[in-house]
């Protein structure tokens, strides 16, 4: 008895002294770096590119000859019909002089041939000369006339000949570049002058052929300019090249601006292209961000949440992964804070501090909570 009841008062010592002991320190928030979704390089990347005429000219003469005279300059405007440059006319004046005389007397044969064809078809109406005379008369008018139309058109060539030796520009806009000089002798083809049209213009890029699918035609891109740091022009793809450069590997892209920027920009500036990926202007992470999820084929990132202080693994869809960030598709919203780099060291439910890369808080400090049993 004595002893049961030594063990009894034993026993409620030790519930005592346990009820008594303190409680377990709660855990300490950890700070944790945090950004918001998307501002990757995967969503918008920025491409280097020169402003350019939407329609550009290479001029030429239509025919070879000695660059006599040049009456315009790189830089210059010009309007629709104006004499740009001269080739020396000499020998074409000569082309001309020879088939005029070749066509006068083509039309001396031709009317020779006539004449004598009248007298025939008169002298067989008569039975004085045979029908077989007759018919070569009538042939030799007709080879007579395909002479003489021969000559005539041979002459008109001539003298188009002399009208290509002028070079005029086919519209208004200004001399882009210059590619040869009095005295050089060209030949037909050979570009003289490179002509901007007036209108409208457009930034000529390149894309990468490891993201060209990324890539559409009528998608919309921001255009920033060198000497205009900040501010963005918006614009549209509206032409990707079907073949990719043989030495670069890039695809030749022109990007259309809008027309609120034809005034802001001039020829041959530099300029950079602001482009998202087709994906449909996806948030995006850092890849630090990125974390196994609860499933083994799924991803995910550390969200923090900003009643609670504490963090919550989320499952999320990613796009193709970028040079330093990845495309979010779905499970996250541009709002939501995602902690940015440690990921690996963090549990569900861990109290956080969020930090901004200044290390300055960006919500308020969670709360210490302690669990009641």
């Amino acid at each position: 008895m004595n002893t049961a009841r030594w063990i009894g008062t034993a026993l409620l010592t030790t519930l005592l002294a346990a009820c008594g002991k303190p409680d377990t320190p709660p855990a300490a928030a950890v700070p944790v770096l945090v950004v918001h979704p998307g501002g990757g390089d995967v969503a918008a990347t920025a491409y280097p590119g020169e402003v350019r005429a939407r329609e550009e000219a290479a001029l030429s003469f239509r025919v070879g000859g000695n660059l006599l005279r040049r009456h315009v300059d790189a830089g210059q405007r010009v309007k629709k019909g104006q004499l740009l440059a001269e080739l020396d006319v000499a020998d074409y004046a000569l082309q001309a002089r020879a088939a005029q005389a070749q066509y006068a007397a083509a039309e001396a044969d031709l009317v020779r041939a006539r004449d004598d064809q009248k007298r025939y078809a008169a002298l067989a109406a008569q039975q004085l000369v045979s029908r077989s005379a007759l018919d070569a008369q009538n042939a030799a008018l007709k080879a007579a006339q395909g002479q003489a139309d021969a000559a005539r058109s041979n002459l008109d060539v001539a003298r188009n000949q002399a009208g290509y030796a002028q070079l005029r520009a086919p519209a208004d806009g200004v001399i882009a570049s210059r590619q040869a000089e009095a005295g050089q002798v060209v030949a037909a083809g050979q570009p003289v002058y490179t002509l901007a049209a007036d209108g409208a213009r457009e930034v000529a890029i390149a894309l990468p052929e490891s993201g060209i699918r990324d890539f559409a035609v009528g998608q919309a891109v921001e255009v920033e300019l060198w000497n205009q740091p900040g501010r963005r022009w918006p614009g549209t793809i509206r032409e990707i090249a079907p073949a990719a450069d043989a030495q670069a590997r890039t695809y030749a892209t022109r990007v259309s601006l809008a027309a609120e920027a034809l005034d802001a920009v001039e020829l041959g500036q530099s300029a950079r292209v602001f482009a998202a990926h087709a994906e449909g202007g996806a948030l995006s992470v850092p890849l630090a961000a990125v974390q196994p999820g609860k499933s083994q084929r799924q991803a995910g990132v550390w969200v923090v949440d900003p009643a609670k202080g504490a963090v919550h693994l989320r499952e999320v869809a990613l796009g193709a992964y970028g040079a330093d960030s990845v495309p979010v598709l779905s499970g996250l919203k541009a709002g939501d804070w995602v902690v940015a780099a440690g990921g690996h060291l963090l549990r569900e439910g861990q109290p956080v501090t969020a930090v901004d890369r200044q290390n300055r808080p960006v919500l308020t400090p969670a709360t210490s909570t302690t669990d009641k049993e």
